[in-house]
């Protein structure tokens, strides 16, 4: 009977590992000459692997200059590898921010660098575009609240400590929406704001003042999803 499983290769093996990986990945010698990148580097860099063998590394990642690279070789040496931030380059001349791991592997010749590359422009984009959005929450003039599917509040600004009297926003974590938010119909609206439901609704409270007159509140919940999912109900309260 023939064997169901024909063994290939290492350096097939090898190749087919490499092609099948998300992060970009470059092999050099132990000075830095590129041996074989996969096809992640090449989308990365924009480079096909015959532009870039015997290159030294610092043609993708300009800031690895030879001496980098010595030190890397001799931190490797107590380390089984080791993480730097870089700026690669590609090939129609623009910069992308990217982590570098590198680590050492006995391919062609002992001592072989393997160098992964990730791109993390995409997730410092997102990093900057969630910090906007907390600094407009903090900036905001209404109240604005999240709040667990139990009513627990988890995230609140600085205008919602002030209008509720609260000592910082960790104090609000102690209450519940309906403790803070009572009047009707503003907790059967929270739960339908757990269903999907957005509402608005405007009611008449006591002044700040303290001088009995009243003041119209409008209270905008709405469900907090995450993909096709609730996670819970956020909401403002807005003096009108």
């Amino acid at each position: 009977m023939a064997p169901l499983f024909i063994p290939r290769d290492r350096k097939s093996l090898f190749r087919q590992f490499l092609a099948g990986m998300y992060d970009a990945v470059v092999i050099t010698d132990p000075n830095g000459h590129i041996l074989e990148i996969n096809p992640r580097a090449e989308e990365h860099f924009g480079h096909m692997q015959d532009e870039v063998l015997d290159k030294p590394i610092s043609f993708l990642i300009p800031g690895l200059a030879p001496e980098i690279v010595q030190r890397i070789r001799k931190g490797l040496e107590d380390d089984r590898h080791m993480m730097i931030d870089a700026n690669g380059l590609n090939k129609n001349g623009s910069k992308f921010a990217c982590e570098v791991t590198v680590s050492v592997i006995d391919l062609i010749n002992p001592g072989d660098l393997v160098f992964t590359v990730r791109n993390v422009e995409r997730r410092r984009a997102t990093r900057d575009m969630l910090r906007a959005k907390e600094s407009a929450f903090e900036m905001a003039p209404s109240a604005l609240f999240c709040c667990a599917p139990d009513g627990r509040f988890t995230y609140v600004n600085r205008a919602f400590v002030d209008m509720f009297d609260l000592e910082n926003e960790e104090a609000a974590a102690r209450h519940v929406f309906a403790e803070l938010m009572s009047d009707d119909p503003l907790p059967a609206n929270f739960a339908k704001a757990l269903e999907g439901e957005k509402s608005v609704v405007g009611i008449v409270a006591e002044s700040d003042e303290g001088d009995g007159a009243e003041e119209e509140i409008e209270i905008v919940l709405a469900p907090n999803r995450q993909g096709r999912k609730i996670k819970g109900v956020v909401g403002s309260v807005t003096k009108v």
